[in-house]
């Protein structure tokens, strides 16, 4: 790759890395392009590969919708993948608990992950509370232009607390659980 590539590159992956407040520890990587751009992939595709970021409390729908969704666009054809919120946090994010800091970097790896699904062409749904406005505009920072779509699952509270089954509301409300969105959080 020649030089002024790899500059080009590194300063605006660093520029979207500088708004997201953060930095790169290693200054000894460069960033590897793929001979297969993104557009070439959405022709294949037949579809622009976008993120669909679902927002809402918990028990919202987020989920439901998620699935119902994929469903449809798979069945249209789509190349398209979900990222929840409870399946990140088994594997890629189990390190992660419920504090603010904590939600702010569930949120940013998900986000980095959601971008690589939509380099691929793909569409990419997520279901996350994510409940901070400057988390997900941080998110959606890291996207082109229109390729980020936010969709708040709207549901009251008391729905929420109604099609809960696990008690988390309960515990919730009795402080057991601490920082819980939507009662403590």
């Amino acid at each position: 790759m020649r030089k002024a590539v790899t500059e080009i590159l590194y300063d605006s992956y660093q520029h979207n890395v500088a708004a997201l407040k953060m930095s790169i520890k290693s200054k000894n990587i460069i960033w590897h392009d793929s001979s297969i751009s993104k557009k070439e992939r959405e022709r294949r595709n037949g579809h622009k590969g976008v993120c669909v970021w679902l927002t809402g409390l918990p028990c919202s729908g987020k989920s439901t919708v998620a699935v119902e969704l994929q469903a449809a666009l798979f069945k249209a054809g789509c190349n398209v993948f979900i990222l929840d919120g409870d399946n990140i946090r088994h594997g890629l994010n189990k390190d992660l608990g419920f504090s603010p800091d904590d939600r702010t970097e569930n949120i940013r790896r998900v986000a980095e992950v959601a971008k690589l699904f939509t380099e691929s062409g793909a569409i990419v749904i997520t279901a996350f509370i994510s409940p901070y406005r400057k988390d997900r505009d941080n998110a959606r920072s890291i996207f082109p232009k229109d390729d980020f779509i936010e969709i708040f699952v709207k549901a009251s509270l008391r729905a929420c607390e109604k099609r809960e089954m696990k008690g988390l509301y309960k515990n919730a409300r009795s402080g057991e659980i601490k920082e819980f969105t939507g009662i403590s959080s």
